[in-house]
This record gives structure tokens, C-alpha cells and sequence, in this order.
């Protein structure tokens, strides 16, 4: 299964521009902006209550204020969860970051979900080794594929060790940015949904690599929807494709990744699901993350 009606976000306690993750995400800039954590808040809350709208079951942690963690908001990085029960627990480049994996955390998550296993491949920080999440890998869980473009925050050896851990294969490839700097983690340049994928191809510069990628895309029956570098950089690759509690499939995204694109990419879209987007330019602008980011998709088993 793809999709899940069940997803886990942590409404952040005082989101800001982290310094630690700026060094190597180019799509996060310092708004200087003192209001910034109110600012986050009022998004995060509107943007749950869009989903819950929909029907959409969100599991809402606040995060608390020691340690102090600025980018909380982005939980997908640290954790993953599995439909065999398992979770898996991933390797930060940022120290401050690996504060987000705080204890009472899974203490709420296992109030509502079976939690049988747990994976942890944290130890591969001390070799300076990082495999952020879902952020650093785009699964295709159906056909049991991670997708991921190489930084210094997705190593290939971590990557292959997730893949012989849940029985993943994985596709490797180089992104990069307009500027020629590798992209920082897979999910800003691409999605895979039930039936389709959004891509940025522009970014993937070798051509091997890119046929590779579209022959695996392909392959497993996926319409090829491709977005811009400019539409990435509004953060058009950074979407989840997701599901309420009556099967009704939705993708979300921001509003700014709705407004980057066309009509003929939002009609196309539409034949698959309707899109949810709402407005988190304060989070995307200082977290350089954006919809995608914020999610945490659970597929544990429900208690």
C-alpha cells in the first residue's frame, strides 16, 4: 500500500532558522524575522485543520521546550513507520537535530499504534554517515523501491543498509540545484504517489542516471508528470500523496508549490486526486522544507 489515511506531525514549540542545517540546505533563508515561531505556529495549526477537514486522521505531538529543537516541525527525518510494526529510527547530519528523537514521542504514538520493532541506525552518526528519513528517501512502498539522490545528509552505504533491513531496492542517483550544489534530500525534487510521479528531471544531470530513474518510474506503472527547477525551488516536488479514513485519495502540497504550477500539471493531478495546499511560507522560507516535510506517514497497525 502507497497511502495512508494516518499521519503523524509535531506542532513545534519554537520553530526558527536553523543554523546547523543551513550549511547545505540552499532552500532555507534567514527571514530575520523575531515573529517567526508565532508565525510557524498559526500555519502549522491551519494546515492540520485543513487535512482534518478532509477526513484525513492527523496525530498531533507538541514538542516541548528542552532540549530545544527548531526544526521539530520535520519529523519524517528521524522516523519512519512500517505496516509489519516496525519503526526505524534514522542518522541526522545536524547534532542539534538528533535531539528530535525525544522519548515521549513514541510513548504517544504507541497509545494508538502496534509498535513491535524498532530499527536503529543512529549509530552511523559517530562514522559521520546520515540517512534522513523519508526526507532522504522517496519510497515507492507498493513496489518496495527508495528512490534517493546523494548529499552529505543521504549516504549510500546507510541507504543500502535500510534497503537490506525492509527489503528495499535501491535507485541512486545526483540532483542538483540551479547553482549546481547537490540537492539536500530527495523529496524536494520528487514524489511518488499510487499511479504517478512528479520529477524534477532538470536536476538529475546524468543521463544514465535519469533513464534509470524513469525506466524504474515507469516500470512499475507510473504516469511521468515533470516539474521545473524553478517549480523545485517553490518546493513543487515536495508533496505527499495521502488518504482519508473512506479511501478518498488527496495530495498535499503548499500553497506555494499550487501556485508554481500550471494548469496543465494541476489538471493532470486532478485525474489522480484532488490537492489540499495551505499557506506555510513562513516554515518553507526558514526551514527550507516545505508540506512533505511536515508529514510523517504511519502504517502501524492501529490498536
Amino acid at each position: 500500500m502507497q497511502t495512508t489515511s494516518h499521519i503523524f506531525m509535531i506542532r513545534p514549540n519554537r520553530f526558527d532558522f536553523n543554523t546547523e542545517t543551513a550549511v547545505n540546505n540552499s532552500f532555507q533563508i534567514n527571514s530575520g524575522d523575531s515573529s517567526v515561531p508565532e508565525k510557524a505556529i498559526l500555519e502549522f495549526d491551519q494546515f492540520v485543520n485543513e487535512l482534518r477537514l478532509k477526513q484525513i486522521d492527523v496525530t498531533v505531538v507538541q514538542d516541548t521546550a528542552e532540549p530545544y529543537t527548531p526544526d521539530s516541525i520535520f519529523p519524517n527525518n528521524w522516523i519512519s513507520f512500517h505496516s509489519d510494526g516496525s519503526i526505524c529510527l534514522y542518522p541526522m547530519f545536524a547534532e542539534n537535530r538528533r535531539n528530535e528523537r525525544k522519548p515521549t514521542v513514541l510513548f504517544q504514538l504507541s497509545s494508538k499504534f502496534e509498535i513491535t520493532n524498532t530499527i536503529d541506525f543512529t549509530e552511523q552518526e559517530d562514522r559521520g554517515r546520515f540517512l534522513e528519513g523519508t526526507g532522504s528517501m522517496v519510497l515507492d512502498r507498493e513496489h518496495k523501491i527508495a528512490y534517493a539522490c546523494l548529499s552529505v545528509r543521504t549516504d549510500e552505504n546507510v541507504l543500502q543498509q535500510f534497503c537490506d533491513e525492509m527489503g528495499y531496492t535501491p535507485i541512486v542517483f545526483e540532483a542538483f540545484d540551479a547553482e549546481g550544489y547537490p540537492i539536500y534530500h530527495t523529496n524536494v525534487m520528487m514524489c511518488v504517489a499510487e499511479k504517478y510521479a512528479v520529477i524534477c528531471l532538470d536536476s538529475i544531470q546524468n543521463e544514465v542516471e535519469k533513464e534509470n530513474v524513469l525506466q524504474s518510474l515507469s516500470g512499475t506503472g507510473n504516469m511521468i508528470i515533470p516539474i521545473s527547477i524553478d517549480q523545485m525551488n517553490q518546493f513543487a516536488g515536495n508533496m505527499l500523496q495521502v488518504e482519508n479514513e473512506l479511501g478518498t485519495k488527496y495530495l498535499v502540497m503548499s500553497t506555494q508549490a499550487y501556485k508554481s504550477l500550471t494548469a496543465d500539471q494541476i489538471f493532470q493531478l486532478n485525474q489522480f486526486n484532488s490537492i489540499i495546499h495551505s499557506d506555510i511560507s513562513t516554515i518553507e522560507k526558514n526551514g527550507g522544507g516545505s508540506a512533505r516535510c511536515m508529514i510523517a506517514e504511519v502504517f502501524l497497525p492501529v490498536k
